[in-house]
């Protein structure tokens, strides 16, 4: 492991804030505390990659408090909309904060969880994860920081020894705590709680409490200020949020992901993607690939996850209703579109390792849209397309054809952002780095049989020579990936 390049900065603001938004509570007890994952890297980002295997497993597994952080861990009070429909009976229910801090460049970040136990929110649940739930989550969120996207990072997988009824997989089956590192858990649905409850005050504390923590004045940004009047906090805040999120979009559509459950308590006011259900990235274009079986009408299929975000945003606004005039929350929200539009040109680009410079921005577009109906109707494999035209000349056959003229004619005018990227051992490999469904069950089913986690381990390991490959990092340190039978935890 390289040397530490961060110190441990606990953090306890969320504390600033009153009970009024979050619920103390406990974690479960579990039979048993086998480590299965553990992310080396985002640990060391945050000073606690020289914690001990017995240290990890007291603070990710017991969830005894980080010292200087947290004294007890949050469930934290929200609302928001189900598929369109309004549930107040929302909350926490099977995760908490348990913890905040700040990585090497000062940024503030929570440690949360998932399937750690019951809550006040959990109504009917066992406040439990599936393992097959956090692999999933461990596996989507390693492709997606692969390819750039902002997203949350697993960072610590327990398997915890009980057995689990699930309706939408074989039961009995396997439990696990997960852990994610993140940069905000409050979400759009926590405004909508406060909204609900008529409450201005804590509309107006929780607006300056975002302000103050996740936007605040930096050099190169505007920033907000957490003390001006609401009139011009709301709308601002507003802005803030619709724009982080709608880069959020863009960089899903450019790398072919599908969340499958946008509802507006899975959107948080950092615009960070997080808490992974039943995700999809795309085999081939399909703007109609949903990705839970239970979305009957594809409200959040791959093509309508702008619409479908830009309605959560606008029910932000919908929060502010009561402290701001309409017209000013309006004007904020028309550049939604566009900048869904420029992040995924950008995310494409990147994906393509080419630039157009800002001259040729209607060049760059140009290039997306063509490549886009190419691949809708070439049905190509959509990793494997931008692993063959990286660079962007085609390095395989297949491209030839009037499909990709458009394409390539634009490729031609670009400027390779990396030419040296060709010579990484990614692009030595014919086949694309991909995760479809298929591929994710292929990988659990060893785990599921035989215990067996050699072909996890494999797959991470491509997914972070890719994104080595595609970022011109040096290697990444690999998390360890625990196999073994599992038995209980004395100190359990």
């Amino acid at each position: 492991m390289s040397k530490s390049t961060a110190v441990f900065q606990p953090e306890t603001v969320h504390l600033d804030l009153d009970p009024r938004f979050y619920r103390p509570v406990k974690a479960a007890s579990f039979p048993c505390h086998q480590l299965r994952y553990r992310n080396l890297e985002a640990a060391q980002a945050v000073g606690l990659e020289r914690l001990s295997s017995v240290e990890w497993s007291q603070h990710f597994s017991h969830f005894t408090p980080l010292p200087g952080s947290l004294p007890e861990p949050l469930a934290l009070c929200y609302h928001g909309h189900q598929f369109g429909h309004y549930n107040p009976e929302l909350g926490d229910g099977r995760g908490f904060l348990f913890a905040q801090l700040r990585d090497d460049a000062g940024r503030l970040l929570d440690l949360g969880t998932k399937g750690s136990g019951t809550t006040p929110f959990s109504r009917t649940a066992d406040g439990r994860l599936t393992l097959k739930g956090a692999v999933r989550e461990i596996l989507a969120t390693e492709m997606l920081e692969a390819l750039g996207v902002n997203t949350s990072r697993s960072f610590s997988v327990f398997e915890t020894g009980e057995a689990l009824t699930r309706h939408d997989e074989p039961s009995p089956t396997r439990s696990a705590v997960l852990v994610r590192l993140s940069h905000s858990h409050i979400r759009i649905g926590s405004f909508q709680r406060l909204a609900y409850l008529d409450d201005s005050e804590g509309l107006e504390k929780l607006a300056r409490h975002v302000a103050r923590h996740y936007y605040p004045a930096l050099s190169g940004d505007s920033g907000l200020d957490a003390d001006a009047p609401l009139a011009g906090l709301l709308p601002d805040l507003l802005e803030k949020v619709m724009l982080a999120i709608a880069g959020t979009v863009g960089q899903w559509l450019g790398s072919g992901f599908v969340h499958g459950v946008l509802n507006t308590d899975n959107f948080n006011i950092t615009g960070e993607s997080f808490d992974y259900g039943p995700w999809r990235f795309l085999p081939q274009f399909d703007p109609s690939l949903v990705a839970a079986y239970f979305d009957q009408t594809g409200r959040y299929a791959y093509g309508r996850q702008s619409e479908a975000a830009l309605w959560a945003v606008c029910r932000l606004a919908d929060c502010f209703l009561q402290l701001v005039e309409k017209d000013q929350l309006e004007a904020r929200l028309f550049g939604f579109y566009p900048a869904v539009e420029d992040s995924l040109t950008r995310q494409v680009c990147w994906r393509l390792g080419v630039c157009f410079g800002a001259a040729d921005a209607s060049v760059a577009k140009a290039t997306v849209r063509a490549l886009f109906v190419a691949a809708k109707q070439s049905q190509y494999g959509f990793d494997q397309i931008f692993h063959d035209l990286y660079g962007g000349d085609p390095r395989c056959e297949g491209y030839d054809s009037d499909i990709w003229k458009p394409v390539l004619d634009n490729l031609a005018g670009a400027t390779s952002l990396r030419p040296e990227a060709l010579e990484h051992p990614h692009f030595a490999a014919a086949k694309a780095v991909s995760m479809t469904i298929d591929e994710v069950e292929a990988i659990w089913a060893p785990i599921a049989s035989d215990d067996d986690w050699h072909p996890l381990a494999v797959k991470i390991a491509q997914i972070r020579q890719m994104r080595a490959a595609l970022s011109g990092t040096a290697p990444s340190i690999m998390p360890d990936i625990i196999g073994g039978a599992i038995a209980p935890d004395a100190s359990g």
